[in-house]
């Protein structure tokens, strides 16, 4: 590629950048710096991707990168820049189910069983990989009290009763079982695909009554008896569109009359097929943000949504606490871990870009119940 379509290329991304006041080179803290001219070369010809690992490469900068993120989101300069897209990988989604069985193991391989120190250091003593709670009115101050929080409003929204069977739908590190068999008398069966996640949730629940398998969420189904509630917080995510009816479809097989079943997952407001090329490949292979549309298409005929709760900006706060703690505990991880400078740039990136998503309000963090329209009434908490 000659320099004449780079050098055009390179005004056309500033006069795009001045109507969000940003400025390549500029002395604000979201303004990016170029440290390499050949990153004009690798946005062109690869996009998001191109961006993300020119940043991990350290090709730029920037010190808000969520700052900068959110600008870039909030005007949709994602869009109106035209970068190579999706094509090929959006026709691959269409024809194949990307988050079938086989392919379902690679974000637990690549991305839940890294290093159990690398996400306790970042997630803190609740262990929750979710977004937390920060209360109706913001008003909670830590990491670890919203967390406790958000473990409180999942039990309080399913009216859970001692003795109460939980069919849980993606475990992570075992705490919301724990928390809702401790603490509420509940028994909890979970489903989860990550060998590591599912070694640490064993032993926090051990002595509970928590049963937790080592299968696919999809093996729930060929289990004889039901549950009395469902649970799933931050699985929708590694559905995927094809599976969404089925996912809705298990639910409803599993529920007892009366039941309820509360799924808490990222949305996004525009439905979509596949990832950020870069999410995709290096943070989590497969996955997808759902829309209110498919959702409730999937859903539809097989469950009555009883209750929305969308806290999306809580994510925002969540993911820069959790930023914050990595960048603490970077000079211990670095060492123990084996871990070089391209992950801790890759890591910041994929934290502070998908802050910037949520501060844009281009993600959303929704909570929604769910009944087979057999509950006379059901009351919304916050």
């Amino acid at each position: 590629m000659s320099l004449q379509p780079i050098r055009r290329f390179s005004q056309n991304l500033q006069d795009l950048l001045d109507s969000v006041d940003v400025r390549v080179g500029g002395q604000r803290a979201w303004d990016p710096q170029i440290r390499d001219d050949r990153f004009y070369r690798r946005l062109l010809t690869n996009g998001s991707l191109g961006a993300g690992e020119a940043y991990m490469d350290g090709w730029w900068d920037a010190e808000r990168l969520d700052e900068l993120f959110c600008r870039l989101l909030r005007a949709g300069l994602d869009r109106k820049m035209k970068m190579p897209g999706f094509l090929g990988q959006d026709i691959l989604s269409r024809l194949a189910n990307l988050q079938n069985r086989w392919f379902s193991r690679r974000v637990a391989k690549q991305h839940y069983d890294l290093s159990i120190r690398l996400y306790e250091a970042m997630l803190g003593p609740t262990m929750q990989y979710t977004c937390a709670y920060y209360g109706p009115d913001g008003s909670l101050s830590s990491l670890d009290e919203a967390q406790q929080a958000k473990l409180d409003l999942v039990a309080r929204k399913l009216h859970l009763e001692p003795g109460m069977r939980v069919l849980e739908l993606g475990g992570g590190f075992g705490e919301l079982a724990r928390f809702l068999a401790d603490e509420h008398g509940c028994e909890v069966t979970s489903y989860n695909i990550s060998q590591r996640q599912v070694d640490y949730a064993r032993t926090l629940c051990d002595g509970l009554p928590v049963t937790i398998h080592q299968q696919d969420y999809r093996d729930a189904a060929d289990e004889s008896g039901q549950y009395d509630r469902v649970v799933s917080v931050g699985l929708m995510e590694h559905v995927g569109p094809k599976n969404y009816r089925g996912f809705f479809e298990l639910i409803k097989s599993r529920l007892k009359a009366g039941g309820l079943a509360l799924v808490h997952t990222i949305g996004g407001n525009v439905s979509r097929s596949r990832a950020d090329r870069w999410i995709d490949k290096h943070i989590f292979p497969g996955g997808v943000i759902p829309s209110e549309a498919q959702l409730m298409r999937a859903k539809e005929g097989l469950l009555v949504l009883e209750d929305w709760h969308n806290f999306g900006p809580d994510y925002d706060r969540t993911l820069m606490a959790w930023e914050a703690n990595f960048v603490a505990a970077w000079p211990s991880l670095k060492e123990t871990e084996q871990l070089d400078e391209r992950f801790y740039r890759m890591w910041r990136y994929y934290l502070l870009s998908c802050a910037g998503a949520f501060r844009a309000r281009g993600l959303n963090l929704w909570q929604m119940v769910f009944s087979q329209g057999d509950v006379p009434r059901y009351v919304p908490v916050r």
